[in-house]
């Protein structure tokens, strides 16, 4: 078989199968199920292609469209076989049962695939890592945003596809990761800015509207809260700044920031708009009235805004009630500070809680009440949100005295 053949039938009759499911019009969660899962499979196998060229486990001989080695014909139909075709074709079938349907054409097609694909002595490695790493997980993010299920593992899909091909991508095309090591050191920790706002931002929707940032898998509810009440794109300014931070070090990443805030200044306003305004209508008008879609506040927007909270000190602990007054002469937005022991539980740490039944406790309490303060506090806040660092801080502070406090019950009569 000729290699032209074996490449357009490797990205033709996957797409085609796509086509043919399409026609049934799966809807939006279908649409968002086939392009997560399609975007994962992409993702991990071009990381799995790359490890097998420097492992030995196989390697391409083709000419044209190829990019380190790896033809990108090939690697998008391996992609969407694995993702979008399931994901369309049988969505409700166990995924036990799809994986291994897939392993075992693949297992069936590769030895087929020469000239353009040569295996090596330890290719069957290789598949299985790929199978483990992008199939299997591919399925998984499909059938849960089929079914509306698992939303934490949705969003965080989501955040290593936005991270994967809007950050690492390009740190890999344009080779600035080159830099000496005190450059990229500085960079990263300017970086973490926009990185807190949008993780920030991704979490709210998650915790506070109950969807994820792709507009085919939205919150059911508006979000106003969090980075919302500060600014009202907080994903598309974190990745506007995000390119401009990078940008210092190439200047085609600053091209980048202009195509990410021309995109979102016009067709994602426009689109994201009208469909806010048909959920939403007048709580979608007021929040706009209220909030910037690119220069952020200084201090959140009332509320209803800003969601009302509580921030619950113990008035018999000195620390804590030192804490509590440090955010009284603040004069937070929508936070009202109340004693620990009027509360119906008996709490051992500082606590936040919103009306909605959002409770947070210690660091990761005054990280959250730290957003109603203003724009400098509250991105000090959404950095100790994110993964791991909240629990480091917490061990920390409970390791030197300042853990849980035991509540004092009045002696018996």
């Amino acid at each position: 078989m000729s290699a032209a053949l074996i490449r357009g039938v490797a990205v033709m009759a996957p797409l085609l199968a796509v086509m043919v499911a399409a026609a049934r019009r799966p809807g939006e969660r279908g649409v968002a199920a086939a392009l997560v899962a399609t975007g994962w499979n992409l993702l991990m196998l071009a990381a799995v292609n790359a490890l097998a060229l420097e492992a030995g486990w196989w390697s391409f001989h083709a000419r044209g469209g190829v990019v380190h080695g790896v033809p990108v014909d090939l690697l998008l139909g391996w992609a969407v076989l694995w993702g979008a075709v399931p994901a369309l074709v049988a969505p409700r079938a166990p995924v036990p049962l799809t994986a291994a349907v897939l392993a075992w054409l693949d297992l069936a097609l590769m030895p087929l695939a020469e000239p353009v694909l040569v295996l090596g002595p330890g290719w069957l490695a290789g598949e299985s890592l790929a199978i483990a790493c992008s199939l299997v997980p591919g399925l998984l993010v499909a059938r849960w945003t089929w079914a509306g299920r698992a939303l934490p593992a949705r969003a965080a899909v989501q955040v290593v596809l936005a991270g994967g091909f809007g950050l690492a991508l390009p740190v890999l095309v344009t080779g600035v990761w080159r830099q000496p090591a005190w450059v990229l050191t500085v960079v990263a920790q300017v970086m973490a800015v926009p990185m807190a706002l949008g993780l920030a931002a991704v979490r709210e929707f998650a915790v506070r509207g109950g969807g994820t940032p792709l507009p085919y898998d939205p919150p059911r509810r508006l979000v106003t809260g969090g980075p919302y009440a500060y600014v009202r794109n907080p994903m598309q300014v974190a990745m506007t700044a995000g390119y401009l931070v990078l940008g210092t070090l190439d200047p085609a990443l600053l091209a980048a920031a202009v195509i990410a805030f021309a995109y979102g200044a016009g067709l994602a306003a426009w689109h994201e708009g009208e469909q806010l305004d048909g959920r939403f209508g007048a709580e979608w008008h007021a929040y706009r009235r209220a909030v910037r879609p690119w220069l952020p506040r200084m201090r959140p927007a009332m509320p209803p805004v800003m969601p009302p909270a509580t921030l619950y000190v113990r008035a018999g602990c000195g620390r804590c009630a030192a804490v509590g007054r440090w955010f009284e002469r603040r004069e937070p937005v929508a936070l009202r500070i109340a004693a620990a022991e009027d509360h119906p539980r008996e709490l051992v740490r500082i606590t936040y809680e919103t009306a909605g039944g959002d409770t947070a406790e210690g660091v990761a309490a005054l990280a959250r009440a730290s957003t109603h303060v203003h724009l400098g506090w509250a991105l000090c806040g959404w950095l100790l949100m994110l993964p791991g660092l909240g629990w480091f801080v917490q061990l920390c502070v409970d390791a030197f005295g300042a853990g849980p406090v035991t509540p004092v019950r009045p002696a018996p009569r």
